[in-house]
């Protein structure tokens, strides 16, 4: 997915990035605020994801969670973000009745929210330094807050999996200034996702689950929670979680949408 916004003369001067970490490409789009703050946040913005990879991957043998899954630490002995996101990940797993899941293979991997927060809180941190319009889309994870222009909102297209370069829908802000946009699927990295309840890929009749909520962290949990689950039970289930509209594209080119997706396209 990708953001489709266009430049015009009215709008705010931009800010942009591009960041490789966590394995994947951050990228930044700032508009307006003063650009001394504004580009000082974005330097804390970008040290602030390294520190997560540093702290959070579970390829690093010294990370703090590597350490924590193999009982060297303690939560307590970790940063205080080990236990917020543990927290957030217990919860999503909760709210899904386990079809999200903070473990993989028995072990603690908490990388299915770790993304998510952790491009909520960068864009948040340049939002909070002033900027009237942020864009951030961390592998596919965008969170959107304020605008990038007067009478503009903010617009992301969502890729069609099953058709590479064309796009299954945009989704556009108008009328909020928090939302986020996510997906899960098969299309770029595979069978990547497990069925927590077996602990083996998901196999359901889904290719790709798009989420828009106010926040991606909750977007992207939501968003592999539903596809675990396949189109027919995910999609109620989206349907029960309040500020949350969905699109399900299924193997055989089925397109299946929450009640109130319409209104977030365009």
């Amino acid at each position: 997915m990708a953001d489709t916004v266009a430049e015009s003369a009215d709008a705010p001067a931009a800010v942009r990035r591009a960041e490789e970490v966590m394995g994947t490409v951050f990228s930044f789009d700032v508009r307006g605020g003063d650009p001394g703050a504004v580009t000082a946040a974005l330097e804390r913005a970008v040290a602030g994801l390294h520190r997560v990879d540093a702290v959070f991957s579970t390829y690093r043998d010294d990370s703090q969670i590597s350490r924590l899954a193999r009982g060297e630490l303690t939560v307590e002995e970790c940063d205080p973000e080990v236990a917020e996101v543990l927290e957030l990940g217990a919860r999503a797993e909760r709210t899904s009745d386990g079809w999200f899941s903070l473990r993989y293979e028995g072990r603690l991997d908490p990388t299915g929210i770790v993304k998510g927060w952790a491009v909520e809180r960068a864009a948040r941190q340049l939002f909070e330094a002033g900027a009237t319009g942020v864009s951030l889309n961390g592998g596919g994870d965008v969170q959107l807050l304020g605008t990038p222009g007067p009478q503009r909102p903010w617009r992301v297209g969502v890729a069609d999996p099953l058709r590479p370069g064309g796009l299954a829908a945009v989704v556009s802000a108008a009328g909020t200034d928090e939302l986020a946009v996510a997906t899960s699927g098969t299309a770029e990295r595979g069978a990547h996702i497990v069925d927590p309840r077996t602990g083996r890929s998901a196999v359901t009749d889904l290719v790709a689950v798009t989420v828009v909520a106010p926040s991606v962290t909750w977007a992207d949990c939501w968003a592999t929670a539903a596809f675990a689950m396949g189109s027919r039970e995910g999609l109620r289930w989206l349907e029960s979680l309040p500020d949350v509209e969905a699109l399900l594209i299924t193997a055989g080119d089925e397109v299946r949408c929450t009640g109130g997706l319409a209104s977030r396209l365009g």
